[in-house]
């Protein structure tokens, strides 16, 4: 203590002895201190000064993994598990096994879901003196989803497949499936708009049109793809009870033109791979009854005239939670560090309590407090719910918004 009262006593005296080198020193610290948290994807390197993500090559990071996923880093040449600590640089590639899914976000925000059995490479994340953004991933094979966001004037957003590069506009979102061995490659984009270039041939792309071609020609087929519905309920990340009489849930979804059929899947796992529920159905409203206590995934799928399919529509999770007597006590607070957003608060003790499907350590007065995993540029749900032993539940939502 007396070591520290006298550093702060020296630091006092120089800030005014010598004001404009210790604000210096203070500037200098933070902008540091501010450029590594924005390597590491915790804060969007704004600052409160407006400083920005040092030029040169830049780091991604998980969002969300589960299954079986390995990342090969280019600096060591070897496989390793993948966990949230472990950040992506240049040369690196990403492995999903057939149960495995996985999340990764760029430092301008672009976010690549790699679906199961798939493999890509970074080739490119890295920002110019201009603040310019460049981020270009190889899908080797596999299916992944990317969507961007408002991207700067300059900046570029590439995948690339099977020797054609996609150009990826802002606010936009594509799907890429690479399948080597039966020759079959496609680039759909699902909002927004982009290009695919291959041997000199650049072919536009918008929402719902879909470039398909073979290394054995050197032709590119654009078609128009049919739509898949937009869920609607259960709703995302929501707790939801056995209807008493029915004992069932009701899934909705938006009505879509042109569509003899609906194509609905509810898993246990979001690879799809353990199917509780594959129905295909001509209403846009299904019961589904005795669903056991968990955590569930769904998606739905348009059939057309014809009997195509469409792609799948977004996955939405929800958990069926057991009938309590009444509600719990919960009290939250929330504090945005950067891309991380700190939940506190407190509910009954002896309470269980899960933040975006992750479990909180709650303390003997029912006090909680728990970190999210670092979250994708734009708008994010936290959903926290609590439970008793006696049933009793409380859930929460909040939206906020990462810049």
């Amino acid at each position: 203590m007396g070591m520290f009262a006298v550093l702060l006593l020296a630091g006092v005296v120089m800030y005014f002895a010598f004001p404009e080198t210790a604000n210096k020193l203070i500037a200098s610290s933070q902008i540091g201190l501010e450029k590594v948290l924005a390597k590491m994807g915790v804060s969007n390197g704004a600052g409160g000064n407006g400083s920005a993500p040092e030029p040169g090559p830049q780091q991604a990071h998980f969002t969300n993994i589960d299954g079986n996923v390995r990342v090969r880093k280019a600096s060591t040449n070897t496989w390793v598990v993948a966990d949230y600590s472990l950040v992506l640089d240049k040369g690196d590639y990403v492995q999903t096994s057939a149960e495995g899914i996985a999340k990764v976000v760029f430092t301008d925000g672009t976010n690549y879901t790699v679906k199961p059995d798939s493999l890509i490479a970074i080739q490119e994340n890295s920002v110019n003196a201009a603040q310019q953004t460049k981020v270009s991933v190889q899908v080797t094979t596999g299916t992944v989803d990317l969507a961007t966001p408002t991207l700067g004037s300059g900046s570029k957003s590439q995948v690339s497949v099977a020797g054609a590069v996609a150009t990826i506009a802002s606010d936009s979102a594509a799907q890429i499936v690479n399948d080597p061995r039966a020759d079959q490659h496609e680039i759909l984009v699902k909002k927004g708009s982009g290009e695919v270039s291959r041997d000199g041939r650049t072919v536009p792309l918008e929402d719902y049109t879909k470039v398909s071609f073979s290394q054995k020609s050197p032709d590119m087929v654009k078609t128009r793809e049919l739509r898949p519905p937009i869920l609607m309920s259960p709703p995302p990340m929501q707790s939801v009870f056995l209807d008493p009489a029915t004992k069932g849930v009701n899934f909705t979804w938006t009505p879509v033109d042109n569509v003899r059929e609906y194509h609905l899947k509810i898993s246990k796992n979001a690879s799809f791979t353990e199917l509780i529920v594959d129905d295909k159905k001509p209403t846009t409203q299904v019961l589904v009854t005795n669903l056991p206590e968990g955590v569930y995934y769904w998606q739905v799928l348009s059939i057309g005239m014809n009997g195509k399919e469409s792609s799948e529509s977004e996955t939405s999770r929800f958990t069926v939670a057991p009938r309590g007597n009444g509600t719990i006590a919960l009290d939250l607070d929330y504090v945005q560090l950067g891309h991380v957003i700190e939940v506190k608060g407190r509910t009954e003790p002896n309470a269980r309590v899960m933040v975006n499907g992750q479990e909180a350590v709650v303390g003997g007065d029912g006090s909680f407090h728990h970190f999210t995993n670092p979250l994708p540029t734009g708008e994010n749900i936290i959903t926290v719910t609590a439970q008793n032993a006696k049933g009793g539940v409380n859930t929460a939502t909040k939206s906020v918004v990462i810049q």
